[in-house]
């Protein structure tokens, strides 16, 4: 279903667990990796991480997040009066933009890629020195946001685009994975099944940070480039969509053509 495959990544793709993290564990699914995390944060055992969009992506990063241990602050466009249900289901607390990334080391923005120049220009003010930063946007100029003049004609990746909005280097992930892999494809290291996911970013020690967050969350990863070279996991690439272990990601990455497709242009 090519149409499927090229739009419903990012915020888009539906999820198909709908109730708590206990709920869940009771289904009995192969899912495995719901344990206490190892040392990650600055701090110490647990992180702080904000979560700035509650769609489909922002929602299951809640819910794992939050199960791993982590202290996660969601917010939405619309207030946190409307995240009741999502932190009550995952005991993360709602709030708003600014108050999401206050002393947070990681900050997710996963909102749709035309709202991104609306968020707060003080977004970062209060976050921990040296957080890191998750964009896991894509450009969708015909589905949903337009056409973008830099993006198009003067040849910025998405990310280098979001990362000049945001005043703050990006680690590109999750852009080309469905939302219901975050909770139905977790798997241990080791597993030959298990997915791996491309990381895209200049800031190696943010880059660092986020890989071993993802392998907490049950996946691997591969080191895509910096964000310049994003292009090689932007929609419609090899890597966009796949489901495979690290060597079939690596080949995926190498095949990617910089040139955009029809389909992807305004």
């Amino acid at each position: 279903m090519p149409e499927r495959r090229r739009i419903h990544r990012g915020t888009s793709k539906p999820s198909r667990h709908g109730g708590t993290n206990r709920e869940y564990l009771a289904q009995g699914r192969r899912f495995r990796p719901f344990v206490t995390p190892r040392r990650t944060g600055s701090e110490g055992t647990f992180m702080k991480i904000g979560i700035i969009g509650a769609g489909n992506i922002g929602g299951n990063l809640t819910r794992r997040l939050t199960a791993l241990g982590h202290d996660v602050s969601v917010a939405n466009s619309r207030g946190p009066h409307t995240l009741t249900a999502l932190a009550e289901e995952t005991g993360a607390t709602p709030v708003t933009a600014e108050e999401a990334a206050r002393g947070a080391e990681i900050v997710v923005v996963t909102v749709p890629l035309k709202a991104v120049p609306d968020l707060p220009s003080n977004l970062f003010a209060d976050a921990a020195e040296g957080f890191a930063l998750i964009d896991t946007n894509n450009y969708y100029p015909q589905q949903r946001d337009g056409r973008i003049a830099a993006i198009e004609d003067d040849g910025l990746t998405e990310s280098r685009w979001i990362e000049r909005h945001l005043g703050h280097p990006v680690i590109k992930v999750f852009n080309g994975t469905y939302a219901e892999d975050i909770l139905d494809r977790p798997l241990p290291a080791g597993d030959p099944e298990r997915m791996a996911l491309p990381v895209a970013g200049d800031d190696e020690v943010a880059k660092k940070t986020v890989r071993a967050l993802i392998d907490q969350l049950g996946f691997d990863t591969v080191d895509a480039g910096g964000i310049d070279e994003s292009w090689r996991q932007q929609p419609d690439t090899p890597v966009y969509g796949l489901r495979a272990g690290v060597e079939a990601v690596t080949k995926a990455l190498a095949e990617a053509s910089p040139e955009r497709p029809a389909t992807f242009r305004g």
